[in-house]
């Protein structure tokens, strides 16, 4: 058995909290440091649905990916949604730990797992975190390949490894050479994804008059949506913390769901 800070220690050595971007809320959102935890519970984002599953399956603490504090609340009651939220783990006595940017940062994190999930392989980062100790550790990928690929067959590729049914293109080059991957909202990123030569952007949240814009400049975008870029790759690399856990149970939530519904 460990305690919280003790599984917070091992996350973040694996990801250190330092490589978080300045925006950022990352750490213990909700709990105490020394208690005993014997059960955890994996999500995406801590919602009521994921809150409740953790009471019904007396978890001690709840591990996401998605802060639920971005910003000091200026209270705290059940009038609001995330009051009721904090009050909830707090009357049930669940500690709540979030790793976001940093874990997408960081070598072997989010940014790199999702290339290896696709079956690519890249070492050029987008942008490279200024407390990166020795520039392996940043937001986005850039993956070269030897032989073009068709826009379709990417397509194909991003679907079967994400386990994705739906998803929106932008239809510019159709023979892909270079392309750049950034999970989550990574519109931001895409200009100087371009001006490293990538034809094909692999992102999600990516809005209309942006993506007008790339297609006029011959530039195709898989836009997967946030969820489906983070969720199962989030896991990939919490299995990778997950061996140092011992004899801790470790459970996925089965209440994580995309906000979204396709029709």
């Amino acid at each position: 058995m460990k305690k919280v800070k003790e599984i917070m220690k091992i996350i973040e050595d694996f990801a250190p909290v330092n490589l978080k971007e300045d925006f950022d809320n990352v750490g213990l959102m909700v709990g105490d440091k020394e208690k005993e935890v014997k059960k955890i519970l994996l999500a995406l984002d801590c919602t009521l649905d994921v809150i409740n599953e953790g009471k019904e399956k007396n978890v001690d603490l709840i591990i996401t990916h998605h802060p639920l504090l971005f910003r000091k609340p200026s209270n705290i009651t059940t009038d609001t949604l995330l009051g009721k939220k904090i009050i909830e783990l707090i009357k049930n006595d669940i500690s709540l730990y979030s790793s976001h940017t940093n874990l997408d940062s960081v070598e072997g994190g989010l940014n790199e797992t999702i290339v290896e999930k696709l079956g690519f392989n890249s070492t050029e980062i987008i942008e490279i975190h200024k407390n990166s100790k020795d520039k392996k550790d940043g937001l986005g990928r850039i993956i070269r390949l030897k032989n073009n690929i068709s826009l379709l067959d990417l397509v194909r590729i991003v679907k079967e490894n994400l386990n994705i049914n739906t998803l929106k293109i932008v239809e510019g080059f159709n023979n892909i050479r270079t392309i750049a991957i950034i999970n989550g909202s990574g519109e931001g990123f895409i200009s100087e994804a371009v001006k490293m030569g990538a034809d094909c952007i692999i992102t999600g949240d990516t809005t209309y008059h942006f993506a007008s814009d790339y297609k006029e400049m011959g530039i195709s975008i898989i836009d997967t949506g946030h969820f489906s870029s983070e969720w199962v790759v989030f896991l990939s690399v919490m299995d990778k913390i997950k061996k140092d856990l011992d004899e801790i149970e470790v459970i996925i939530s089965n209440k994580v769901e995309d906000p979204y519904t396709f029709v």
